[in-house]
């Protein structure tokens, strides 16, 4: 069945097109216009919309690359349906390199939004009205907060069905089942019926490789297991994925300098030793154990460390030892060259609207 085409904030998309659509925003104190950019690709025959969205986190940019790659893939070409890419949610953030917007909210503590409220709640109130709540299922991307580091995974609420799902096939080692959060992206979206998986993966402010392009790899498993992409040559991961129902973070005992040896993927043991803080001096010295079996998928990468500062994000598994083969696997992986897919420019057709 032919696309019938998709209207976002006043702008038409018509079967077969893509455009740039730019949703008013609050503008900025010194009179500068803000917008939310979103590029629109619309498939030439029907099918799911699916919105992938990135930097709700205004500093984790991992996520901007991995929308940008995605949509110069040549397999959009013959699309089903309707992508709906936004690579930067929270455009004030971004612009300043912060997490937070300009009023000190978390812009994924503030959905569903209000178009009256602070600015946190109108932006969460214009992505939801315009994007997520004409979706039929989302893929949201995250990074580790500064200074600390994330290995490829995804959280999802593995409990419902269809998001566990697209959970299974986003090709990453680790599945998290990770509880909704007031005021989320994911809470929102759960409550309409509407299922998202969160991909997990790299540092703020810096772009990690691996996971850009395990980035991409895993949304367009996902689009072709909603049958919006062509099935072709592709093949899911011989090692299927492991699932943690819950973690915990080794935290400080004590204030000092941090020098770690247990790097992303480890696995621990109760009382195992994953680094050690001392003084300048280097006079004393205490070791950081581990108080839980499993798996570091998430670490600090800042020395510097107050007692009580989270160190390392353990997930714990049913069997660690066959989580570490998974996560081994993945990482021992050859980084592959740069495909021509991720290469190609849109097709000459394509349109921009502002």
């Amino acid at each position: 069945m032919k696309h019938p085409g998709i209207s976002i904030a006043g702008a038409t998309v018509a079967a077969g097109h893509r455009a740039t659509v730019e949703l008013p925003a609050a503008s900025l104190y010194a009179h500068a216009s803000m917008s939310l950019p979103v590029q629109v690709v619309c498939g030439r025959r029907s099918g799911p919309t699916l919105f992938v969205s990135a930097a709700v986190h205004g500093d984790e940019i991992n996520g901007v690359e991995i929308v940008r790659r995605l949509l110069q893939l040549p397999l959009l070409r013959q699309l089903r349906g309707t992508l709906l890419a936004v690579p930067i949610v929270n455009v004030y953030g971004f612009v300043n390199r912060s997490r937070y917007l300009p009023d000190r909210r978390d812009l994924n503590r503030s959905f569903p939004g209000s178009a009256r409220g602070s600015l946190a709640a109108r932006l969460a109130d214009l992505f939801v009205t315009e994007i997520v709540d004409r979706s039929d299922g989302g893929i949201d991307i995250h990074s580790g907060a500064i200074h600390r580091e994330n290995l490829p995974h995804v959280r999802a609420n593995l409990d419902d069905p269809k998001t566990a799902a697209l959970a299974r096939v986003f090709n990453v080692p680790v599945l998290l089942n990770a509880n909704l959060r007031d005021g989320s992206l994911r809470e929102h979206a759960a409550a309409r019926g509407i299922p998202v998986v969160l991909y997990e993966a790299g540092e703020a402010l810096r772009f990690d490789e691996r996971a850009v392009r395990a980035g991409v790899k895993g949304i367009a498993s996902v689009m072709r297991e909603l049958e919006m992409l062509p099935m072709g040559r592709w093949r899911r991961r011989e090692n299927q994925p492991v699932i943690a129902r819950s973690s915990t973070w080794i935290r400080a005992p004590e204030s000092g300098i941090l020098v770690s040896s247990a790097p992303l993927g480890t696995r621990l043991r109760e009382n195992d030793v994953a680094g050690v803080i001392s003084d300048p001096f280097g006079e004393n010295n205490t070791e950081v154990r581990s108080h839980a079996s499993g798996v570091i998928i998430g670490r600090t990468n800042l020395p510097l460390v107050n007692e009580g500062a989270a160190l390392f994000h353990v997930a714990t598994f049913e069997s660690p030892r066959a989580a570490e083969r998974v996560i081994e696997a993945f990482q021992s992986d050859p980084l592959p060259a740069q495909a021509p897919a991720e290469q190609a420019s849109p097709s000459a057709d394509d349109e921009t609207t502002d």
